[in-house]
């Protein structure tokens, strides 16, 4: 586990989120995810749309099912969810900022609700799931472990768990985690990034068995290219990303400068970009 610098807890991770909410909404949009370029034609959009038709390729869910969104961000991916596959979606986000957003949203189809609460100490009742989905948001889960047997608890049995996370390669030189892999952690407020052997280790400690993995690193890296172009651009036209991105004051600055980081360790396959596949027996 590549741990940062500086130690991260759910609080640090929150307020990222807020103070960058400005940023990550200008930037990202609805979906606070990497997109999938399989061709390489996709637009951003449709990248978008390609890795969470990823995530519910494998989920396989049905209509009238129940899928909880550990980690939903804006709500934009359970929106998407609920609206092509007639799903009722439950979402967390640790966010206040986030949750406002979501809170605002409706869909056209199936049911959509979401909390303002963290995912270690969740409340939710125990088998009520039919599937679940955490797309990069275990990796800012500040117990990993609890974070599978809290999924495990909520999943109705033979229910699938799919989790798209970064993820740091399995032999990190010691100048891939000095210059890329521990700065990723504290800029990006994760308290651990895990390699696929120890999430595949903890999700079997939890109950789980593995379905299927996916390295697609490759595809998903043109997401910070895109970014750096977007965020370039912002600093020269909108005021309030440029003041967030220079001013002292904002705590979370490093991670809006630091976006190439993430490109080169995604390019050079210091940081790996898994898809998890696992079902409750």
């Amino acid at each position: 586990m590549i741990l940062p610098n500086e130690e991260q807890d759910a609080a640090a991770v929150a307020g990222h989120y807020d103070e960058l909410d400005a940023a990550y909404r200008r930037i990202w949009g609805e979906h606070v995810h990497h997109g999938l370029w399989r061709t390489g034609r996709e637009s951003p959009r449709e990248a978008t749309e390609a890795l969470i038709e990823t995530v519910a390729q494998r989920l396989e869910p049905r209509g009238g099912q129940a899928l909880c969104d550990i980690g939903c961000g804006y709500g934009g991916t359970a929106h998407y969810l609920a609206e092509h596959y007639h799903v009722a979606v439950t979402g967390l986000t640790i966010s206040s900022a986030q949750a406002s957003v979501a809170l605002a949203r409706r869909a056209s189809a199936g049911a959509l609700v979401f909390l303002e609460r963290d995912w270690l100490a969740n409340g939710l009742a125990a088998a009520s799931f039919d599937g679940a989905y955490a797309i990069e948001s275990s990796e800012h889960m500040v117990d990993k472990p609890r974070f599978f047997a809290e999924a495990f608890r909520v999943l109705k049995p033979g229910g699938r768990l799919v989790v798209c996370a970064w993820l740091a390669k399995s032999d990190p030189s010691r100048s891939e985690v000095r210059h890329l892999l521990e700065p990723i952690c504290r800029e990006g407020r994760l308290p651990g990034m895990g390699s696929r052997e120890e999430y595949e280790a903890m999700a079997a400690a939890a109950g789980f068995a593995l379905r299927g993995y996916e390295d697609i690193g490759r595809q998903v890296g043109r997401t910070w290219a895109i970014c750096l172009r977007r965020v370039a651009a912002g600093l020269v036209t909108d005021r309030e990303l440029r003041r967030l991105a220079l001013s002292r004051a904002t705590q979370n600055r490093s991670f809006l400068l630091s976006l190439p980081r993430l490109w080169w360790a995604l390019r050079t396959g210091a940081m790996r970009y898994g898809v998890f596949t696992w079902q409750k027996p």
